[in-house]
């Protein structure tokens, strides 16, 4: 060492950019150091925040039901594993994961269907295959894979010489093979889930105006067959009592009757005020008058313990993880980026968007959690993973990725 501190002549500047390179630390490296420095840390931390709030609101939920109190330390460990993989699948290359959603999408059509052989019926549906102590819903992990199935696919053929609307019609296929499974469950609200963000990937990938009026008319003129000869008979109840609520039918003001639970809500939310009773304070969650209100109802307890307010920064939040997702959708510079990001982004708006509409009476009520907040460990999984696919390609956004062709 130099009397001025300077390593070996070099000066103590360059020594210490030396030192942050060989340990793969410094900004420019594409070391695991560097990576993890690189990472949208304030980003992170509103994700963590906001799992924290949903934590919080789970123990307040379940805390004067002794058969439910240990819900919140699961959904805690929960998020720490999730947390971890979201991490790990942030520093995988957009290449990995482009030339693994294939695999990914051929995986989850199997899981499918060996839900429809081997499957576990909970709630009226079959929706979960049991691996050993853990349940699992396969449906959940179709949102993802259907987005990256898309996003591989466009990115291939966009650049290959053919008719672009042959080419929709083979993204189609690919939505609506995974779709028309999960509905066969039932469950409706995860195939509009997964239809609604491959149709955003379809949409960004240059789907004319004449074809998106021409399905949305064929999808106006579907409404009424599907409603009479497709829906389950408590789905159509469900559909019966969103309307009647939504006309103000008589039959919808009783709370004895199907619309009870969407009532309770109303009264749960109505109670919070502009400020809320405060945390362990609310009457209807305390005294579970909310039917699942720890899962797709929980807006509920937000609503009533921290009134207009706490709820209001609770979309705040979401507004803006999805504003800077859809931003670094358009930062990427490969169409696979794009394409899996834009996805990735509306499953997580989908998800809130109905469930918060969907809470408010606005729209039937269907099994829709709301992401980092509702107690369920899939729905956790899936809205991570879909976090650690939106920072991978943040981080690799540079990345071309200029393979053509289908695989």
């Amino acid at each position: 060492m130099s009397r001025d501190g300077s390593f070996s002549g070099y000066s103590r500047g360059e020594a210490r950019t030396r030192t942050a390179r060989s340990l793969n630390f410094d900004g420019t490296s594409s070391g695991l150091l560097g990576k993890m420095a690189r990472l949208p840390w304030g980003f992170i931390l509103l994700i963590v925040a906001m799992a924290l709030i949903g934590i919080a609101m789970l123990y307040s939920s379940t805390y004067t039901n002794p058969a439910e109190q240990h819900l919140w330390k699961l959904q805690l460990i929960r998020f720490v594993v999730c947390f971890g993989i979201m991490i790990a699948l942030a520093l995988l290359p957009l290449s990995w994961w482009m030339n693994l959603s294939w695999l990914a999408y051929a995986g989850t059509i199997l899981l499918l269907l060996a839900v429809e052989f081997f499957g576990t019926t909970g709630g009226g549906a079959q929706r979960w295959l049991r691996i050993g102590p853990v349940a699992v819903q396969p449906s959940e992990f179709a949102k993802l894979a259907v987005t990256l199935a898309l996003a591989r696919y466009y990115h291939g053929m966009l650049g290959a010489n053919g008719s672009r609307f042959l080419i929709h019609i083979g993204a189609a296929v690919i939505i609506l093979i995974p779709a028309a499974l999960v509905f066969l469950q039932p469950d409706l609200g995860t195939a509009l889930a997964i239809i609604a963000s491959g149709g955003v990937v379809v949409f960004l990938a240059g789907l004319s105006g004449r074809i998106i009026l021409a399905g949305m008319t064929a999808a106006a003129a579907a409404v009424w067959p599907v409603y009479q000869f497709v829906l389950e008979p408590y789905q159509r109840g469900r559909v019966d009592t969103f309307l009647a609520q939504l006309f103000g039918s008589s039959g919808a003001s009783t709370s004895l009757g199907e619309s009870y639970q969407i009532e309770q809500a109303k009264i749960a939310i109505g109670a919070g005020g502009l400020n809320g009773k405060g945390w362990l304070q609310g009457i209807q969650s305390q005294q579970d008058y909310v039917p699942e209100q720890h899962t797709d109802f929980i807006l509920t307890v937000i609503a009533e313990e921290f009134g207009f307010l706490g709820a209001t920064a609770i979309l705040v939040g979401f507004a803006i993880l999805l504003g800077w997702s859809l931003y670094t959708a358009f930062q990427s510079a490969s169409n696979f980026g794009r394409y899996a990001v834009a996805g990735a982004t509306a499953t997580v708006a989908f998800y809130v968007v109905f469930n918060v509409a969907m809470v408010l009476g606005l729209l039937p009520v269907v099994g829709m959690p709301l992401p980092l907040i509702s107690y369920g460990g899939t729905a956790m999984l899936t809205a991570m993973s879909c976090f650690g696919l939106i920072l991978s390609a943040y981080l690799h956004r540079d990345d071309k990725l200029n393979t053509t062709g289908l695989f």
